[in-house]
């Protein structure tokens, strides 16, 4: 690696560790996307306590794993800044969710056909923050 590479990855490294947000990410999530997002956008934007909240109540299937890795976030950041903060404090700041692999199936069908079936999946990342201090009104 050259000098100037180095430098700049050094450089990243510290930007990083300066930011305080912090993230959680589960992969190959047996889920269609589609069904996993409507459980996400319950809870973006939201304070983490409320957000846990909501998925405790959902109904959706989906919210088992979405509590699961915003609780990792969670953990992580506490972790990462050793300020003291408590889950009030923090907010979900980015939560989405991409596609993964899809693996396909064959399903018989009548007169010797087969229909195909496919199994989606889908990645989930949630980051948290710090609440951003507001100005005090007037």
């Amino acid at each position: 690696m050259g000098v100037r590479k180095r430098a700049a990855a050094d450089a990243k490294k510290e930007r990083r560790a300066a930011e305080s947000k912090s993230m959680a990410k589960l992969n190959h999530i047996p889920t269609s996307p589609r069904k996993m997002r409507l459980v996400v956008d319950l809870v973006r934007g939201k304070d983490v306590e409320t957000a846990t909240a909501i998925l405790q109540n959902a109904t959706k299937h989906a919210a088992r794993n979405v509590l699961q890795t915003l609780k990792s976030a969670v953990s992580n950041y506490m972790q990462k800044n050793q300020d003291g903060v408590s889950e009030r404090d923090l907010i979900v700041t980015e939560a989405f969710v991409n596609q993964g692999v899809t693996v396909k199936r064959m399903l018989p069908a009548p007169m010797g056909r087969a229909y195909r079936l496919r199994k989606r999946s889908n990645h989930l990342t949630i980051v948290v923050d710090r609440k951003k201090e507001t100005a005090a009104t007037n």
